[in-house]
């Protein structure tokens, strides 16, 4: 880097540090998300299936390291998500405001998902850990007709001016996404607008007795390959790009 880009990325970084800490003083919350240390983004089941998720399509795989790169370095704020959408800030050059929209399921869609797990879900606490049979993993992972939003239903909105589909700034919200479904796992059914518990009541009516507990099992990091069906390996080191 010459040396008058690391002045221009010096001033950067400090006039944004400026507009928080006026923010701030005008009373505005800024909530950082934290990454956790080490190789992994995030631990619980719903959080590392949202990355891995992510990180199966094509479409994303070039600006993804780039995101999880400003995520460690603790430039994402106030993450909020609800029914359908995501907001947060993003350090970059200046402060950046990112949207997210995911297209809600298809009513027909989630009955089909409610339909194919009936009868194999235990508990609410099941679901939401991650405790979850070898059929219902299948079904709520599938790529094409599982829970999780495939890339033509996510909407992605920054205000800064890269004109790529994915810039960089999203990219570390999606990923941030993943770190709040490990400390609340409820928020990625918010998020997809349906209700956990339909999953439940469902599989109580139709089979006519509480289902098996026994056949449930946590999904481990090194079985989402398989689950999947995708190679996943190390994204590259993380880098500064302002």
């Amino acid at each position: 880097m010459a040396w008058y880009e690391y002045s221009d990325y010096q001033d950067s970084k400090e006039d944004v540090a400026r507009e928080i800490a006026a923010r701030q003083k005008r009373g505005e919350v800024f909530e950082v998300v934290v990454a956790p240390k080490g190789n992994k983004l995030a631990t619980s089941f719903w959080g590392m299936a949202w990355q891995r998720h992510l990180e199966g399509y094509a479409d994303y795989e070039s600006r993804l390291p780039r995101g999880r790169s400003y995520l460690r370095q603790g430039k994402v704020y106030n993450l909020a998500i609800g029914a359908g959408e995501v907001a947060a800030e993003v350090a970059g050059s200046e402060l950046y405001e990112v949207i997210i929209t995911i297209k809600p399921l298809k009513k027909a869609h989630w009955k089909e998902i409610k339909d194919r797990c009936a009868g194999q879900i235990g508990t609410l606490l099941d679901l939401l850990g991650g405790k979850l049979g070898d059929g219902v993993l299948k079904v709520i992972t599938d790529r094409d007709e599982g829970l999780f939003p495939k890339p033509k239903e996510i909407i992605i909105n920054c205000n800064c001016p890269d004109s790529a589909g994915l810039c960089k700034h999203a990219a570390a919200v999606l990923y941030a996404i993943g770190l709040k479904f490990d400390a609340e796992p409820g928020l990625f059914f918010k998020l997809r607008a349906v209700n956990p518990e339909e999953l439940l009541s469902l599989a109580k009516d139709v089979v006519g007795k509480e289902p098996v507990a026994g056949d449930a099992k946590v999904i481990a990091n090194d079985d989402l390959s398989s689950v999947f069906g995708i190679e996943m390996g190390e994204l590259p080191p993380d880098f500064d790009n302002l």
